[in-house]
């Protein structure tokens, strides 16, 4: 598919970690509870760590005790795209920012959390980059 953020792989690889281009290029998952803001409070705007697109409001991020932050809805709806993956003998639904199609982490439904939507969008740390509302 084609993005409005299309770089070769070798600009992907200078401009992030190590850490990062595994995540967000080749679809790789920080471990669970190691992630900067799997625990933040923080009330923000989180946006995709490789391109700045805003994917995710505080507002929305909830407390599932899963090991990465969890939100119950994106921003605008049309912020992620969802694929199916079938990698590790599972399917479940991939979730990657629209604008560069950087690998964000996976959205699981009907587990029963206390959200409006009953959805919860289950993104690595490492994806995200949260931009503080300013009090």
């Amino acid at each position: 598919m084609a993005y409005e953020i299309d770089k070769p792989e070798e600009q992907w690889r200078a401009e992030l970690t190590p850490q990062e281009y595994h995540v967000l290029r080749e679809a790789g998952t920080e471990r669970a509870f190691t992630g900067e803001y799997t625990d933040t409070k923080t009330v923000g705007v989180y946006s995709c760590r490789a391109c700045g697109a805003e994917l995710f409001r505080s507002e929305t991020k909830f407390e599932s005790h899963c090991g990465w932050p969890s939100f119950y809805d994106p921003a605008d709806s049309s912020a992620v795209e969802l694929l199916e993956d079938r990698s590790h003998g599972m399917v479940r639904t991939e979730v990657r920012c629209a604008r560069c199609g950087s690998h964000l982490g996976h959205v699981f439904s009907g587990e029963g959390y206390p959200t409006p939507t009953d959805q919860r969008y289950c993104i690595n740390s490492i994806s995200l980059r949260l931009s503080p509302e300013e009090s």
